[in-house]
């Protein structure tokens, strides 16, 4: 069962008018719409990429995106129409959220799968909490305890207004150390610059894995030429329809065209997820 972990479908009327541009700027932009208003439509999509489930981004960004916690219920009454196939993100903010800890336990009723947090779009970064932020903590403690994974960006944006200095993934060194319970999944392996960083945190945390979204399949082994190493913490993700992100199939057929083993592949295409969400 391919899984392709980082998927953005989303409530578009949430869009600032500076990240709706950029995200416009993609050929087949008439698509996307259908997709984010008709699961049906998404699902029938996914059918021809060759994907069986998608895990659907969702996160808490008003200062960059425009995304408010709205995403949450929204992406929850969206994968309703096949629980089985389409896996629920959902997010909190700091800053946004006057009852952090009941804010929590909404998410956990809502059936949400995974929590997002974007460093670079919510402007904080993921270790805050040793800082004062001890909403952030919360988060990390409930997740934990109710053992959803907390997905985290890493690396660079280049949407309007987004703050890179919150993207090095060595701040998730001390959230793996203080939460060795909470499964922590790096979106992009902090490319393009801190793939290094990304790599050594994989293989130090057991609990820390690699979310290959946003990196061009074809060049994923010039950023991870040992990735055979981590293949059993690695998972296979598209990040479509990001900007210059190529369609869900062409990632996958590239994916599937790379010089490793075949078990290797169908390690992160299937079964690292498998292990993390469960049928």
């Amino acid at each position: 069962m391919i899984t392709d972990c980082h998927i953005h479908i989303q409530p578009l009327e949430l869009f600032m008018p500076e990240a709706m541009a950029l995200m416009r700027k993609r050929p087949n932009w008439r698509q996307v719409e259908e997709f984010c208003g008709s699961p049906k439509a998404f699902l029938q999509h996914l059918d021809s990429a060759g994907i069986d489930r998608a895990v659907l981004i969702n996160y808490v960004a008003p200062e960059v995106i425009g995304f408010t916690a709205a995403v949450n219920p929204w992406i929850a009454n969206y994968c309703k129409a096949d629980p089985k196939r389409l896996l629920p993100c959902g997010s909190l903010h700091p800053r946004h959220s006057a009852h952090i800890q009941a804010d929590m336990e909404q998410l956990v009723r809502l059936g949400i799968r995974l929590i997002k947090i974007h460093p670079p779009h919510q402007l904080l970064f993921p270790n805050a909490y040793l800082n004062g932020v001890k909403d952030l903590e919360i988060i990390y403690r409930i997740a934990e305890r109710e053992g959803i994974p907390i997905m985290f960006h890493t690396g660079t944006s280049i949407f309007p207004g987004a703050r890179n200095k919150y993207g090095d993934p060595i701040y998730l060194d001390d959230v793996a150390v203080d939460f060795p319970k909470l499964r922590i999944l790096m979106a992009h392996g902090g490319r393009p610059l801190w793939m290094d960083t990304a790599f050594f945190l994989v293989r130090r945390h057991p609990n820390v894995f690699l979310d290959l979204s946003g990196i061009p399949p074809r060049t994923l082994l010039r950023y991870f030429p040992r990735l055979e190493e981590i293949a059993t913490k690695s998972l296979f993700g598209t990040d479509w329809p990001g900007p210059g992100v190529p369609e869900i199939k062409k990632n996958l057929d590239d994916f599937r065209a790379l010089p490793i083993s075949e078990d290797s592949k169908q390690q992160m295409l299937s079964r690292t997820a498998a292990a993390i969400w469960p049928e």
